[in-house]
């Protein structure tokens, strides 16, 4: 697995990229949260210190969580048990404490991605909700047997309201998957997408607008 560290004390940083490489894991760092806001995609887990120099690391939690349920462990020296309440309900998997054996925090990333994987499951290349048929490796998307003519994004935008019907996405979740950067995308490009998905579909009610949230498939998954 790839292991992203969001340290921003070298020191810290390259004992904890050691440890992580030692048992043949990937592992890259970053310093500031807004770059962990951007490149938290391309990893498995997070390691997230609390006291970074651009934003405080509840925040950067608090953000994550918007768009993505990789594991998140915090790894800080805050204490106090305010801090470890927060940490948690704001979403961490775990909350450690520096300094930190390094056995322990590897068998408490295993331990981590050990739950998530057996929660996820296996993936069904096949959505099914209501009238519409989603062919996810083929990217074929049909209403009652109507090939929908959709554009890469509006097919990318269909499929993870699919995966989600009867929820609600938000759209910090919609344009960190669909643009790369759920607080400085444009949420007009959103608006233009879904108003053309709305189109294609043909299907009134379908796709429900959460005022000042996001967006739920109406149709219960069959």
């Amino acid at each position: 697995m790839d292991v992203l560290i969001v340290e921003d004390d070298d020191s810290m940083a390259a004992a904890l990229t050691a440890a992580v490489k030692s048992t043949g894991h990937g592992a890259d760092r970053v310093s500031r949260g807004s770059d962990a806001l951007l490149r938290h995609r391309d990893f498995d887990v997070i390691l997230l210190d609390l006291g970074l120099p651009d934003m405080d690391g509840l925040e950067v939690l608090r953000k994550l969580r918007q768009v993505t349920q990789c594991p998140i462990l915090i790894l800080t020296a805050r204490d106090d048990e305010r801090s470890v309440v927060l940490g948690l309900r704001s979403g961490a998997d775990d909350y450690l404490v520096k300094p930190v054996k390094l056995v322990e925090l590897l068998a408490r990333i295993e331990a981590v991605t050990r739950r998530t994987r057996l929660l996820d499951g296996r993936k069904d290349p096949h959505l099914h909700v209501g009238e519409l048929d989603i062919d996810l490796d083929r990217r074929v998307a049909a209403v009652a047997e109507r090939v929908l003519p959709l554009t890469a994004t509006e097919f990318d935008l269909l499929a993870l309201l699919a995966r989600h019907a009867g929820s609600v996405v938000t759209r910090e979740q919609i344009l960190d998957a669909l643009w790369g950067d759920a607080f400085l995308a444009s949420s007009r490009s959103l608006d233009v997408h879904l108003t053309g998905l709305r189109s294609k579909l043909q299907l009134p009610g379908f796709i429900v607008n959460v005022r000042g949230v996001g967006y739920r498939i109406e149709a219960d998954p069959r």
